[in-house]
């Protein structure tokens, strides 16, 4: 069934990060956990979405909901919330801000068809990552559906569920620095993509304005922009 923006975004968030009893965040929602940041922010055309981290004070999480509460709803999304310095210098009087980082969210409308040799990554076949992917082997059994496109017996580029509820994965992506520039994310991504919908999971892409590679795959496939997010740690 069809699943508005906004909708989107409740999945995004829930899949982002791990929320105690109160709805706060607490880490990453990953099998081994970063800090959360202390407060995000996700925009769409339909209504916005904010969460918390668990220990900001209830007194700055009330100043903060009602500058979220005041952010303009738009259909033109900016890059950044209208009330971006009103909603810093509330988290600065708490603690000074160690990052900022916004970028735009994508949901698979259509899932294209890869045409390239992807491949099924699970332990028995891992091998295929010793070329430059070591740092995922311990990510295989945690990150399924995990597929790679394979050249020369060899991984070039691969994709991964790296956040995980049971409606909506989002997807990790990495293409080795050589090969680059040949479409291999677009067909990784187009696979990975087909293997969630199978689960029975929605498949979810996000990244920063700063990444422009990221970018030009969802433009490549197609993706449709459900919304922008904005945290700040």
């Amino acid at each position: 069934m069809p699943v508005s923006d906004l909708e989107l975004m409740r999945l995004h968030v829930d899949a982002l990060y791990a929320h105690d009893a109160r709805g706060r965040i607490v880490t990453s929602n990953e099998w081994r956990p970063s800090p959360a940041p202390r407060f995000f922010l996700g925009r769409t055309i339909a209504g916005n979405v904010w969460r918390f981290r668990s220990d900001v004070p209830q007194h700055v999480v009330s100043t903060l909901e009602a500058l979220c509460r005041d952010e303009p709803v738009s259909t033109d999304l900016p890059r950044e919330p209208v009330r971006r310095e009103a909603l810093v210098r509330v988290l600065e009087s708490h603690a000074p801000v160690a990052t900022i980082w916004a970028g735009p969210a994508y949901g698979f409308a259509h899932v294209a068809a890869p045409t390239a040799t992807c491949v099924a990554i699970s332990e028995a076949n891992s091998s295929l990552l010793h070329s430059g992917f070591e740092s995922w082997l311990e990510d295989v059994p945690h990150r399924q559906p995990f597929v790679a496109i394979v050249e020369r017996g060899r991984a070039a580029s691969l994709c991964a569920s790296v956040r995980i509820t049971d409606v909506a994965h989002e997807a990790g992506v990495e293409t080795l620095p050589p090969q680059r520039r040949r479409g291999h994310a677009v067909h990784a991504v187009a696979a990975w993509a087909r293997a969630v919908r199978q689960t029975g999971a929605l498949p979810l892409y996000s990244t920063s304005w700063d990444n422009l590679a990221s970018q030009g795959v969802a433009g490549k496939l197609g993706l449709s922009l459900y919304g922008v997010d904005f945290h700040v740690a």
